[in-house]
C-alpha cells in the first residue's frame, strides 16, 4: 500500500509538470508566432469614448524582447514623437519641446496616448514566456474558436504590473485571442480580444485588437494592424536615443 501511494504521487507530480510544460510551450508558440525575431509595421489605434473618438497612426520597430521603438505619423499635433524600450528603459522623444523624458516603471501601468492600453502593453515592457509562471485552466470556446485557456502568475523576482493574466490561446493557430489583465488585488482591469485574422508577410495574425476597461466598460480603444513584416534585418543599434530624433 506505502508503494502504491508512492507510485501515485510520482504520476501526479510527473502529470502537473507535464501540464506545466504544455502551457508553456502553447504561450512559447503563441508568444513567437505574434512577436517573431523581428519586425516593422504600420499601425492605427482609435480611442473610443462618449461622445468622440480619436485616431492615432504610428510606426512599430521591435527587435526580441528587448527592443522596441514607435514614431507616431498621426495626428499632426503629435507626429514626430518617439516611444522607445531599451532593455528594462523606457524613453519619450518629444520633438516640440526638443526633450528627452525617461519614462519610470513606475509609470508603466499609466495610460499611454490617452488609450486604454498602458506603456506597458505598448512596448512589451514585461515578457509573458520568461516573467510568468503558467498553469493550463482547461479549454474553452470563445467566439467560435476552441481555445486553451491559461493563467499567468508573476514570478517571485519579476519586475510586471500585473497581479494575473489570463490567455485564450486558439487551438488551430496558436493566436492570443482573449487575455484578461487583473491588478495585484486579482480585480479585472480590462479585457482584450483579438480579431479579424488575415495573412501579414510568411503568418496568419489576429489583425484587430480591442481592449476594453473593466470599470468603464462604454469605452475602448481599438488597435489594428495595417501592414506587418517578420523577421526583418534590424541592427540593435537602429534602437538608440540618437535615432529617435531622426526616425521616419
Amino acid at each position: 500500500m506505502k508503494n502504491l501511494i508512492v507510485l501515485m504521487a510520482l504520476l501526479l507530480s510527473v502529470c502537473e509538470f507535464s501540464i506545466a510544460q504544455n502551457a508553456l510551450e502553447i504561450i512559447q508558440k503563441a508568444d513567437a508566432k505574434n512577436r517573431g525575431n523581428s519586425s516593422r509595421a504600420e499601425m492605427s489605434m482609435t480611442i473610443v469614448r462618449t461622445g468622440w473618438q480619436r485616431t492615432v497612426k504610428m510606426k512599430t520597430w521591435s527587435k526580441g524582447n528587448d527592443y522596441f521603438m514607435i514614431l507616431i505619423t498621426y495626428p499632426e499635433n503629435e507626429k514626430g514623437q518617439v516611444f522607445m524600450k531599451r532593455g528594462k528603459e523606457m524613453w519619450n522623444w518629444i520633438p516640440k519641446i526638443e526633450r528627452m523624458v525617461k519614462i519610470p516603471s513606475s509609470m508603466m501601468m499609466q495610460s499611454w496616448m490617452g488609450s486604454d492600453f498602458t506603456n506597458d502593453d505598448l512596448v512589451q515592457q514585461s515578457s509573458i514566456v520568461k516573467d510568468y509562471n503558467h498553469k493550463l485552466l482547461g479549454s474553452e470556446k470563445v467566439r467560435e474558436e476552441e481555445c486553451w485557456k491559461i493563467e499567468l502568475t508573476p514570478k517571485p523576482d519579476a519586475t510586471v504590473v500585473w497581479g494575473k493574466i489570463i490567455i485564450w490561446i486558439t487551438k488551430s493557430g496558436y493566436d492570443v485571442w482573449k487575455t484578461q489583465y487583473f491588478d495585484e488585488d486579482f480585480e479585472l482591469v480590462s479585457t482584450e480580444n483579438a480579431s479579424n485574422i488575415k495573412k501579414m508577410g510568411d503568418r496568419s495574425i489576429p489583425t484587430r485588437m480591442e481592449i476594453i476597461p473593466a470599470d468603464k466598460p462604454n469605452q475602448k480603444t481599438i488597435l489594428e494592424i495595417i501592414s506587418i513584416e517578420f523577421n526583418i534585418n534590424i541592427s540593435e543599434s537602429f534602437f538608440t536615443q540618437q535615432n529617435m530624433k531622426i526616425v521616419k
